[in-house]
């Protein structure tokens, strides 16, 4: 580390007591301490608040700042990697925030940043205030109209002008005098979204995993419960089984944390489920339920904590002949009939299939096949191709319509959430699959019945779901750096995954 920096004339905008560090460990350290610093002020004032004091100005607290300047002679186009890197001159920075959850996923793009360049970073104080909903998120409910009031006078809060997916869009316009962006999201991009997956999941960001698995149907939620215990009583992988209201199930053979948490007294919308490993390279799985605004939502949030993969495991309506019941569908493209991210991802941008993912789902369908097939054999029960997903869910009653898109895309399946998570793994540069299981044949009268549909959940849930576990894991021990494909990054790409 050397000598502090004044604000003046340094490129880093308004950012203050700017530090130098050349060791990612220790600008890691001293963003905790920023941020540590900060989020006392707020709690402090905030006590203050609920004890009776609601006049009081609050001391402003600000979230860190890291940031760099890149010379011409400092731009490095060698890297191994698709991110970590920086193609152009210019001063570069971001907010950040919960440095103890992201606190390996920092120190890796800050080494990355280091090595690539040869150039120090700095770390420092930003110019953007905490709001306070974001520390305290209890500090906004159960108020009066008064109080209210007076916190919104004494305390910062959320200002959605600043809260944006620019960035990731590619919309975003550079401003003169100020760093360019370093990272996808801004501080306060990420703290809104974290607050949103306490909601929606039932579960802290805290125990999410790198690696997700999104469902539609409950029976592959029971099933991912009947595994995970089982793994956590009989396996040595997974650290502790987490369910909805922090109900933490610990492996004894690892841990002597005692079980925590207390279950709802009803399931969150979309509950989550997580096998836990250290640096959170574990799996998550969650119900999305059905519909292209459940899966949106939750892929916006979980975006932010940069998982190394998702794959969506679900049931579609199979649309050729030839398919047979518990057929299984690996997309290579999509048609987006969903709507819901045309404003943010327009539906003419294709969506690249990530070849990794691909082979690797397909190796783990050939596995799971009893004996273990290839070639011939597999394309008995798995297809490739396209996959079309709509925002209607009673589609059957448009078939003369869709019949016409269905045959002229060369669609083989038809779902309500692939392509919408597709598009926005694509969007925030998450490497995406898709694994569907042909549940029923609508076009060709092959309609499920109660105990038709009964048989063929016992059948193919579980196969299914495991196929979706041993792709993961596959991947994981394989090495995530080549996940992370260049043809996800845009042209003028900020350097952190």
């Amino acid at each position: 580390m050397s000598e502090f920096l004044s604000a003046t004339g340094n490129n880093h905008g308004n950012a203050t007591n700017l530090q130098e560090f050349t060791d990612a460990e220790e600008a890691v350290a001293h963003i905790k301490r920023i941020y540590d610093e900060n989020i006392k002020k707020v709690k402090s004032r905030f006590a203050a608040f609920e004890a009776g004091d609601k006049s009081s100005t609050a001391s402003p607290a600000f979230y860190p700042y890291l940031g760099l300047t890149i010379e011409t002679g400092d731009i490095n186009l060698s890297g191994k990697r698709a991110y970590g890197n920086i193609d152009a001159a210019g001063t570069f920075g971001t907010t950040l925030t919960q440095p103890d959850l992201f606190e390996s996923y920092y120190k890796e793009q800050i080494n990355l940043i280091l090595e690539n360049h040869k150039r120090p970073v700095f770390v420092g104080v930003g110019a953007r205030p905490m709001p306070l909903p974001f520390v305290i998120e209890a500090a906004s409910s159960g108020v009066s109209a008064d109080d209210m009031q007076a916190l919104q006078t004494i305390f910062s809060m959320p200002e959605l002008a600043n809260i944006n997916d620019s960035i990731a869009n590619g919309t975003y316009v550079p401003v003169e005098d100020k760093p360019r962006p370093l990272s996808l999201f801004t501080a306060e991009r990420v703290d809104y979204s974290l607050l949103r997956l306490a909601h929606y999941t039932g579960t802290a960001p805290d125990h999410f995993q790198r690696f997700v698995l999104f469902t539609n149907y409950q029976r592959y939620v029971d099933e991912f419960i009947e595994y995970g215990k089982s793994q956590i009583s009989n396996g040595d992988e997974y650290r502790a089984f987490v369910e909805p209201g922090n109900v933490i199930t610990p492996n004894t053979a690892l841990t002597d944390s005692p079980p925590t948490g207390k279950a709802p007294n009803h399931l969150p919308q979309m509950p989550a489920y997580h096998l836990i490993r250290d640096k959170h390279m574990g799996i998550t799985l969650v119900n999305i339920g059905v519909g292209p605004s459940n899966a949106k939502t939750i892929t916006d949030h979980i975006a932010v904590l940069r998982p190394h993969c998702w794959l969506m495991i679900g049931h579609c309506g199979g649309l050729r002949r030839t398919q047979r019941l518990g057929d299984f569908v690996l997309a290579h493209a999509y048609v987006r009939e969903d709507h819901v991210l045309d404003e943010d991802i327009h539906p003419s941008v294709p969506l690249p299939a990530i070849a990794e993912i691909q082979v690797a789902l397909t190796e783990a369908v050939a596995r799971a096949a009893d004996p273990a097939i290839d070639g011939a054999g597999l394309k008995e029960h798995f297809r490739t191709g396209t996959v079309y997903t709509t925002d209607d869910r009673d589609w059957e009653l448009r078939h003369k319509e869709l019949a016409i898109r269905f045959n002229q895309s060369r669609a083989i399946a038809v779902d309500m959430e692939s392509a919408t998570i597709a598009a926005n793994g694509f969007r925030f540069r998450v490497p995406y699959g898709t694994l569907l299981c042909v549940s029923d044949k609508p076009i060709h009268g092959e309609i499920k019945l109660p105990g038709m549909a009964n048989k063929f959940y016992e059948d193919r849930t579980a196969k299914h779901l495991q196929i979706g576990i041993d792709t993961l894991r596959h991947l994981r021990i394989g090495g995530v750096e080549s996940l992370h494909s260049r043809k996800l990054r845009s042209f003028d790409e900020p350097a952190f995954r």
